[in-house]
């Protein structure tokens, strides 16, 4: 019997390391997949978003939709690029309707869902990203649910462990 993964941890060197963990994430996703991000300002939240944009056939670059809190991309997949930086309260968060997005057939990538954890789909996809120096950051990605099981699952050559 396979043992199934509670989380993977991957490196990434560079800013370009980060945006080929992020492709091959994007290659992954199907409709419906949620993917939330944790890390403190400019760990690569939107670095990573850039690649799984890329992975999904977005040509637009992905810009941090800080100021819109939510940007929609086309490509092989809608992307619903999501984030709450500038949401201090779950309120907030919560009058802003992401049902729509958060249950549709798109994928949606969550920057700072931190600030709305209790409101998001308790089945999905959290990667924490953290410093490890100027350029180095770690992942750390926590499957939810089978279908991220699956996807972590795949992601796993990438580790340096494997």
């Amino acid at each position: 019997m396979e043992t199934k993964l509670s989380h993977l941890d991957l490196i990434s060197h560079s800013p370009e390391q980060t945006q080929k963990i992020g492709v091959c994430i994007g290659e992954l996703a199907l409709p419906g997949d949620i993917f939330l991000l944790v890390g403190r300002l400019g760990t690569g939240k939107t670095c990573l978003t850039q690649g799984i944009a890329w992975g999904l056939n977005i040509k637009e670059y992905t810009l941090s939709p800080s100021f819109v809190i939510i940007r929609e991309l086309y490509g092989r997949l809608p992307l619903y690029h999501i984030d709450l930086f500038r949401l201090d309260h779950v309120e907030e968060i919560e009058e802003l309707g992401l049902d729509d997005y958060l249950y549709g057939k798109g994928v949606c990538v969550v920057e700072w869902a931190e600030k709305g954890l209790s409101l998001l789909p308790t089945e999905h996809l959290l990667i924490q990203i953290d410093y490890l120096s100027d350029t180095e950051r770690s992942f750390r990605l926590e499957p939810r649910g089978e279908r991220y099981l699956e996807i972590v699952a795949q992601l796993k050559p990438l580790s340096p462990n494997s």
